[in-house]
């Protein structure tokens, strides 16, 4: 969809407070627009579709026991390698298969 706007100026949008509220998120973003959708359409009675502007952007509802962030720190070198070798190992399992 061509919105004429930079991707600078497509957000997304997480409204959280402390309050029992439901979660709302507002995004232009393509692949969570694509996952809150199926998520919405799969579970109604926790994530709901409740706006689409037809320029780009889907506000959804979500239930606040579902919605998490997820921080992750950064692999180190040791587990890059570690990660590497048992991919190399897998790989030419599968090479004699």
């Amino acid at each position: 969809m061509i919105t004429h706007k930079k991707k600078n100026e497509k957000t997304t949008e997480i409204y959280f407070d402390e309050t029992p509220a439901p979660v709302v998120i507002r995004t232009h973003n393509t692949a969570l627009k694509k996952r809150l959708l199926i998520f919405a359409k799969k579970f109604p009675n926790l994530c709901r579709l409740t706006d689409d502007d037809e320029l780009g952007y889907l506000s959804f509802e979500i239930n606040k026991d579902r919605f998490s962030i997820r921080l992750t720190a950064q692999y180190t070198e040791e587990r890059k390698a570690l990660a590497r070798a048992k991919m190399i190992e897998i790989n030419k399992k599968e090479e004699v298969v």
